[in-house]
């Protein structure tokens, strides 16, 4: 009887060893970690989050994960839930086009939580993420979502239970019970969260990591499982179809893991903009002209980025969901970085005035899933009458369209150095660099505190 495909992937998460691993996928899991761990820490110093991780202390009690920029350990459970609501919250989190979504952020944090309790090396971690990563990725590939459905946090759940499993040395029959359980855990979001500027959205990745590791702590219990997760929840609640054949298609190639395949971000704003803001930039440095030229901007995306047309964001997270606002901020601050978007800017009148210059429509042929069609077509008209034109397959920072390594790690220090120190920044990049040589996890972790 041959393997369905949750079979498949449970096996895979079960038998994956690092010396299967190609060293491009090494190379890329390391950067995604690092990246991953500057989001957490940029994130942890807001407000919010700073209460959220005294409330997880006083929850969870004494443990041994650490929440980073912080100085509590706590049960892994909790690290989880506080390090991923940290990790989304600038938007400035990695992600994967071919899945849709940000699979290191609901992988990654759990992943080492869980390492943290079990004492395991630096290599069993790579392998947790890498390997639940590609879970999450691949359901993501097999769902058609609906348009009203924002998937962060669903495709996050099972992924996360996938990496928790392999790293308590589950089967396969376990991780596939931890997998099918997790879905029946998984959150339901909206996009209205985002678009309101409610940050209660930045929960859903904290939520699916804990949920995941909680789905492998049930399978301990004694909890059992439907038959088939992805597809009860996919088929026709969360999606208008889930097609499992494509969820393993290609897998086991050499080459083709999707933590290779990921883009990171150079603009803190979600990823319906990059593309844009791209083109944005282009036209800017290529034809010279200023803001107080410009008499129009016309923006053409994918029909699910319609919803980001509001010209007057309320709030620092409404703003990153805004495409008037980011290409307002890019072209009259010249920034789309973190400081493009903080609350004081939200307000700035000549941003807000350029934003009523910025026009969405949709082209129903874009998507990001595509990569032999424009993710974004931008045209700006001057006041003289000029109309200067570019599009965007590709946006920089994808895989497609690499960054260097100067600029990855570049980013990392921006976002940590005002937490870290310099010479904590420094030191968390060398052992991030060498991640697969550490004996225990806690070497790197013990770093990411801070009293």
């Amino acid at each position: 009887m041959s393997k369905n495909y949750l079979d498949q992937l449970a096996e895979m998460v079960h038998c994956r060893r690092w010396q299967d691993m190609p060293e491009a996928a090494r190379c890329a899991a390391k950067n995604v970690v690092l990246d991953t761990i500057g989001a957490i820490l940029a994130g942890s110093q807001l407000p919010e989050n700073a209460a959220f991780a005294q409330l997880a202390a006083k929850l969870g009690g004494k443990g041994t994960a650490s929440i980073f920029g912080h100085s509590a350990q706590v049960p892994a459970l909790f690290a989880a839930l506080v390090n991923a609501t940290a990790g989304v919250a600038l938007e400035v989190d990695e992600g994967n086009r071919l899945g849709g979504g940000h699979p290191s952020v609901h992988v990654t944090p759990g992943a080492i939580a869980v390492a943290e309790e079990l004492g395991l090396s630096g290599t069993e971690v790579l392998m947790g993420i890498i390997l639940g990563y590609e879970v999450i990725s691949r359901i993501g590939t097999g769902t058609s979502v609906r348009p009203e459905v924002h998937s962060h946090g669903t495709w996050g759940t099972i992924g996360s239970a996938a990496a928790t499993a392999r790293l308590m040395g589950f089967d396969e029959a376990r991780i596939r019970q931890a997998m099918n359980l997790s879905m029946s855990m998984s959150p339901a979001n909206t996009w209205t969260p985002c678009l309101e500027g409610a940050t209660i959205r930045n929960l859903y990745p904290g939520r699916s990591s804990f949920q995941g590791i909680m789905a492998a702590h049930l399978v301990e219990c004694g909890f059992s499982s439907i038959e088939d997760g992805p597809d009860d929840l996919y088929g026709g609640i969360l999606g208008k179809g889930f097609d499992s054949e494509s969820v393993v298609k290609g897998l086991g190639e050499p080459g083709k893991y999707r933590i290779q395949q990921n883009y990171f971000k150079l603009h803190a704003c979600c990823l319906y903009n990059h593309p844009v803001l791209d083109a944005v930039q282009a036209l800017h440095e290529r034809e010279g002209f200023v803001a107080g030229q410009v008499a129009q901007v016309q923006v053409i995306v994918p029909s699910i980025a319609l919803t980001m047309s509001n010209p007057a964001p309320q709030n620092m997270l409404a703003a990153k969901f805004s495409i008037p606002f980011a290409v307002a901020s890019a072209l009259v601050l010249g920034r789309t970085g973190v400081g493009a978007f903080l609350s004081e800017r939200v307000a700035n009148p000549q941003v807000l005035a350029m934003a009523q210059k910025v026009k969405v429509t949709a082209d129903e042929a874009m998507n990001l899933r595509r990569y032999d069609y424009p993710a974004a077509r931008v045209s700006i008209t001057l006041d003289n009458g000029q109309v200067f034109e570019e599009s965007v397959t590709v946006q920089r920072g994808d895989a497609e369209n690499p960054i260097s390594q100067q600029t990855l790690e570049g980013k990392f220090a921006e976002l940590s150095r005002d937490v870290l120190g310099e010479d904590k920044t420094l030191r968390v990049m060398e052992l991030v660099r060498s991640l697969d040589k550490l004996s225990d996890i806690r070497h790197l972790t013990r770093l990411l505190r801070v009293s």
